[in-house]
């Protein structure tokens, strides 16, 4: 996409990064910020119980029907409802009432920022860079709790690539009464991880797929992984957790993306929908900059608008999406780089720990050098904030920020929760229009 970028480089090159050149250098002028000081002692994840529920494991549910006219039905017990309010709705009304301006509600953990695949669009991993530490694991959790903060989602990198370490995550997490969210590309969720993460207290599964059959630049495919995918899906109706497909769109993906749309159709799970973004900031190690046949060209265009007319077609009729039909047509202005400001919360309701345990407000500035603090001791500023965001709000799609924020909004707030209690909060679309 390199019509979002601002940077100069030779005709025909893809630049290096896509905010204003002064944002972009006050970011990323040299500024190191030291890591949190482990204790003397350093602190210890414990040990998860395991399994916390025997009467579920080797307990079976028969998959959803396939028909899309009758799609399986799930029951919200009270107890699964009442996680949700206390991640989601409890620490929105708290950052509405309480003084001061940084009020978490959600925060990204980077255990790991390494990576068992190499997609070719992902500046998101460096497989040179040590996974998180127990102390900073522990001490994170400990210091988000002491905020309004009660969702936590794992990212990397590739969480699983410690499937023990995320479990012990998990389990401490959840324990403190986090709602907790886990992405991954799948290759590493053998059925007896997926048994202990939904054992721990998993809430939802964000499952990366990008393709139905592996190509090249494309690793997450549906077809090598949909054993462990059929796993998931059944257990989930046991355990009480969700799981949704997340899709990025490619220019050499469109028929895999919309395969993938019925496929969720068919199960019954959710879909989220992303249009291919090149960095924000420069990533030095990022290996596919130029000639990359996945970045979006402006002779695709045409055919990524019917794709999303295609999707928007299909919201209305119905499919489960996070994404609303407004936010996908949105996706055409966002390819030809007008973004209007969208209300952006991070650093004030939402920020990332990397796995050193320094902080930044967002995926795209992880690899930004600004001191924004660390855990036990952040530095977010609104002022510094609101001057950043007049030029990257307008360079950014991030569906979850943006979700957020379009949210954090009383009316829309009030509106939605009425309307989920209506239901007997048993029938959550997805969207939040």
């Amino acid at each position: 996409m390199s019509q979002l970028h601002t940077d100069q480089r030779p005709a025909g090159a893809n630049p290096t990064f896509r905010l204003d050149v002064s944002v972009h250098d006050l970011l990323t002028k040299p500024n190191p910020v030291s890591p949190p000081q482990a204790a003397a002692e350093p602190l210890t994840l414990p040990e998860p119980v395991f399994p916390r529920h025997p009467e579920l494991l080797g307990r079976d549910a028969a998959l959803p029907p396939r028909d899309p006219n009758s799609p399986y039905q799930r029951r919200w017990t009270p107890a699964l409802i009442y996680r949700a309010l206390n991640g989601w709705m409890f620490p929105y009304v708290k950052s509405r009432v309480l003084p001061g301006d940084f009020h978490p509600i959600i925060a990204y953990l980077f255990t790991e920022w390494k990576c068992n695949l190499d997609c070719h669009y992902c500046w998101a991993f460096d497989n040179s860079v040590k996974g998180m530490s127990e102390d900073t694991a522990r001490r994170s959790i400990d210091w988000l709790h002491s905020t309004t903060c009660r969702v936590l989602a794992l990212m990397g990198g590739e969480p699983l690539l410690r499937p023990q370490f995320s479990h012990k995550v998990v389990y401490y997490a959840a324990k403190k009464g986090f709602w907790i969210y886990v992405p991954t590309n799948a290759r590493l969720l053998r059925p007896d991880v997926t048994d202990r993460l939904a054992d721990a207290g998993m809430a939802v599964v964000n499952f990366a797929v990008d393709v139905v059959d592996e190509k090249p630049g494309l690793p997450k495919a549906f077809n090598p992984v949909r054993k462990h995918f059929e796993y998931l899906i059944r257990k989930q109706y046991q355990y009480g957790y969700i799981v949704f497909f997340n899709i990025n769109i490619c220019r050499n993906n469109i028929e895999d993306v919309q395969q993938l749309t019925e496929i969720a159709r068919d199960y019954g799970i959710i879909t989220d929908y992303h249009i291919n973004e090149s960095p924000m900031i420069e990533q030095s190690h990022f290996q596919h900059l130029n000639e990359n046949d996945t970045f979006i060209r402006e002779e695709d265009w045409p055919r990524v608008d019917a794709l999303l007319d295609w999707l928007i077609d299909k919201n209305r009729a119905g499919y489960k999406m996070v994404n609303s039909a407004r936010r996908l047509a949105d996706m055409k202005a966002f390819m030809r780089g007008k973004v209007e400001p969208w209300n952006c919360r991070a650093g004030q309701n939402s920020l990332i720990i990397r796995v050193d345990g320094t902080l930044a407000p967002c995926f795209p500035m992880y690899s930004a050098t600004y001191d924004w603090g660390v855990v036990e001791n952040h530095r977010f500023e609104v002022k510094q904030l609101d001057n950043m965001k007049e030029s990257c709000q307008t360079h950014c799609f991030s569906t979850l920020n943006h979700n957020l924020g379009y949210c954090y909004n009383d009316a829309r707030a009030i509106r939605w929760v009425l309307k989920q209690a209506s239901r007997g909060f048993q029938g959550v679309s997805g969207s939040f229009d």
